[in-house]
Parts: C-alpha cells; structure tokens; sequence
C-alpha cells in the first residue's frame, strides 16, 4: 500500500510504476475470445486487433507479430481463437497493451466436446427437465419477439401468426443474432420482454446458420438466463436440424420461424367452426331433449286417467261405498235394523239368559230406533 494523503500526494511516475508492477506481476494468461477489427498499418510489422468476449459486452485490445498472425492459418473477424497473452504497462504514456506469441483457433471438434460438457451439466442441474416446462398460453396479450434485424425470420413469425389470428400484437426487440454481441443482445432484450406484464409468450427467433453462427443460442449465460425467465419462452431457431441448447431449454421449441407464428396463436378459422360445431351440438341436445319431453307429456295425456281426471275418484268412492255398506250390515247397528233388540240390565249389562234376570227388575230393550224401558214380570224358561 502506497502511502499517500491529500498533504502529501505521489507524483504521476510513481503511480505508473506501480500499475506496472501490479501488472507484471499477472504474467501470461491464455484467453479465448472472437476476434474483430483485425488491422495492419501500413510500414507497420505488428497485427492489431480487438478480442472480444462472447458472454458479454466487454474486449481488450490485442496484438501481435504479422508472422504469429500468419502462423495459425486463415483467421478472420469473427473467428474464436484462444491466445497467451501478456499485459504491459507503459509507465511513460500510462497506456496498456497486450501481445500475444500464440495463437490459435478453437476447433469444431473442440467446440463440440464443450457443448457436450455444459449440455450435461444443465441437464444434471433439471434445467432441461419436462416438469418445468410452462404452457403456453392460448392467446397472448402480447406476444413478444427476439429476431434479427429486418430478418426474413421475423417477417415469417409476424405474416404467419397473423394469418391465424389478425388481432394478434407484438414487441418486436430486433438484435444481433450471431458474433459476440449476440448473446449480450438477446440477454437484454430478453429481460426486458420477461419483466413486461402484458408480455405473454416471448419466441427468440433466427434464420439457418452455420455451426458457428448459432452457437450463441448455446451460450451458458444465455441458457440460464432462459430458464429463470418467468414467461413462456418459444425457441424457434434455424431449421429443424438445428438443435441449439436454446431448444432444450425452451418451454417450447418450434422447428422453424414458421412454426413458431403457428403456434403461439390459435387459428381464428378452426376456432370459428369449433364454435358452430358447438352451437350444432348444443341446438341438437336441446331439440332431443324437448322432443323427448313432449313424447313423454303425449304419452301421459294420452292415458285414461287425464281424459277423464273425475273416473279415479269415481272408482275410489264406489269402492268406498261398497266398503261402508258391508261394514254396516256387520255393525251391531245392522243387526238391529233387521228386527232384533238388545236387552240390557239396569247397569248396562247385556242380558244373555233368561234366568239372568229376576221378576220386577228393570230392564232397558234397545230397538233399531231408540230404547224402551221394561218391567220383568218373570222370567220364561226356554233354550
């Protein structure tokens, strides 16, 4: 730690010397990276160009011998090449540079051997996982959209999900869809789309491509980035024999530009006849239903009974009738009105026997039709 204060300030040269040896001390690194803006001056024996960074919006500059450059082959802009590097301090002007001795191109073999090793790592993390796949839902607000600019992919999205449903808006985010800016575009443009409420579905959208060219819909920030989203997320990259980790990813993965358009909105036609098939259906249920109830209502009116409502309680009461007719020629009533009387004690017992009763004794003999009081003047013997 320098010791300094607002008394006693270090001079320029001293800070320089510092931020050299601070530097020196970080010797050679080795970087991956894509080179941009490859320059030669004129008269000039060095290379000088930018190494960007894949991931992110960041590079350094770099350079080297033209005979390093000549020494790895054919590299253009664009290419991803790894280097050993080594920063250097120019105290005298305060200015930083780092040249490189090496340099070489990463390998499609080795491109495929890393995409191989993070495929296998996010799906051991469940990232691919069908049980946090979203549903998309059956008509979006708003759809929002990740494409290139002015792109025939985009063009492809937008006609075809109009031609099914007219009505249907869209957020349009155009960015680069491939070299080292591509990820840091679609990564911004993607947070931006994801925390919009009335965003529905987002479909992240490019044509064919190279290898090369769609590697950034591989890229591990951006897949992550993917899966943290909260809103449905269409992959729709190159054709269906493309197969960035962007699709495995995706709660959905459409083959093509197309397919997306076709997918993220329902066809206003089908849904249309859906509905007439319902209204048919639903008008057949009812006029089934009505003219079962009216056969049931004809059966019904048709019976005995409702043409003549009175003949039930007509029956009934002759049944009645006949009931109190046989029950009145069994009462004790009946058989009284039939000539016979009973004779009764004075203390309502009923005589049975003759020899029950004694002479002068009072007795009551109960007809069809009143009581008659009587005297016993004796009793006469008989069966």
């Amino acid at each position: 730690m320098l010791e300094n204060s607002s008394e006693k300030p270090l001079p320029v040269r001293v800070i320089s010397e510092a931020i050299g040896d601070y530097i020196s001390r970080l010797g050679p690194v080795w970087i991956e990276g894509e080179l941009s803006e490859v320059k030669v001056r004129p008269g000039s024996s060095m290379v000088y160009m930018r190494l960007r960074d894949t991931s992110a919006d960041m590079s350094l500059s770099i350079m080297c011998h033209k005979s390093t450059f000549a020494a790895a082959g054919e590299l253009s802009e664009n290419a991803r090449v790894i280097i050993n590097a080594k920063a250097s301090w120019y105290s005298k002007n305060g200015s930083l540079s780092m040249s490189f001795k090496e340099i070489r191109q990463v390998g499609l073999g080795e491109l495929l051997a890393r995409l191989e090793a993070l495929k296998n790592t996010l799906a051991s993390e469940g990232l691919f996982a069908a049980s946090r796949k979203r549903e998309l839902p059956f008509l979006p607000k708003v759809v929002g959209l990740i494409c290139g600019r002015n792109s025939d992919a985009e063009k492809d999205v937008i006609e075809n999900a109009k031609r099914r449903w007219p009505s249907v808006q869209f957020a349009i985010r155009e960015v680069a869809v491939q070299g080292s800016a591509a990820v840091v575009e679609v990564s911004a443009a993607l947070r931006e789309l994801d925390s919009n409420p009335d965003v529905d579905v987002i479909i992240i959208t490019r044509g064919g491509g190279s290898f090369e060219d769609l590697l950034p819909f591989s890229d591990e920030s951006l897949i992550r980035l993917v899966a943290e989203s909260m809103t449905p997320i269409v992959s729709a990259i190159g054709h269906e024999k493309d197969s960035p980790l962007l699709d495995l990813v995706a709660d959905w993965r459409a083959s093509t530009p197309t397919d997306a358009g076709k997918r993220v909105v329902p066809d206003v036609d089908e849904e249309f006849r859906k509905i007439a098939q319902l209204q048919d259906r639903a008008l057949r249920t009812l006029t089934h239903r009505i003219e079962r109830e009216r056969s049931w209502l004809t059966a019904i009116l048709s019976r005995p009974t409702m043409a003549d409502p009175m003949a039930m309680v007509s029956d009934r009461q002759e049944e009645l009738d006949s009931l109190t007719s046989h029950l009145t020629a069994l009462s004790p009533q009946g058989t009284l009105d039939r000539g016979y009387a009973v004779v009764l004690k004075s203390d309502g017992t009923l005589v049975m026997d003759a020899s029950a009763v004694a002479s002068n004794e009072k007795i009551a003999i109960r007809v069809a039709h009143g009581t008659i009081a009587a005297t016993v003047n004796g009793a006469l013997q008989g069966e």
